[in-house]
């Protein structure tokens, strides 16, 4: 079993744009939400693959993946996940011995940027990057479902200013 650890950040400005080394297109479905956790399927442009997130503790959560044919995952993302689907382009940026992805979304999302990174452990000190903003790590309004449930109220993709307003 895996444990996922991880930070997410806003981001302050385009400086990141400079150092991506990758970019690839991902499309995230929602396929079911327990307790504090979900279950999600996810395909970029060569893959698929099927997540499952447990309760984070801290910075930490279980996680499992499994590869799962395409077709399925299109399927999925089709006939399952058709009012929770993320569109976004991660992008790759190295900083000081660890990869960041820098997240910017588009459909529903258009318009939001976030930068994710991910650690061996919960203490481990990291060197933050001068373009990050705020961290949102634990800021519920920056889950992927609430930033979906923002824009299907709104009837249109939302604001960073209209996620920082709203009230959970």
């Amino acid at each position: 079993m895996r444990f996922e650890v991880e930070r997410k950040f806003l981001v302050a400005h385009e400086g990141w744009r400079a150092g991506v080394v990758s970019r690839r297109q991902l499309r995230d479905g929602l396929v079911g939400q327990f307790a504090s956790g979900k279950v999600r399927v996810r395909l970029d442009e060569t893959r698929a693959w099927l997540t499952i997130k447990g309760e984070r503790v801290g910075l930490a959560r279980p996680e499992f993946e499994y590869e799962i044919p395409r077709s399925d995952a299109e399927a999925m993302l089709a006939m399952v996940c058709d009012t929770c689907l993320i569109e976004k382009t991660r992008h790759c940026v190295p900083h000081a011995g660890l990869t960041w992805e820098v997240d910017v979304y588009a459909g529903a999302l258009s318009g939001m940027v976030l930068a994710e990174v991910e650690l061996e452990h919960e203490a481990q000190a990291i060197e933050l990057p001068g373009w990050l903003g705020q961290e949102v790590t634990a800021d519920p309004r920056f889950r992927q479902s609430t930033l979906l449930r923002l824009s299907r109220e709104a009837g249109r993709s939302i604001t960073l200013a209209e996620v920082l307003a709203a009230r959970l």
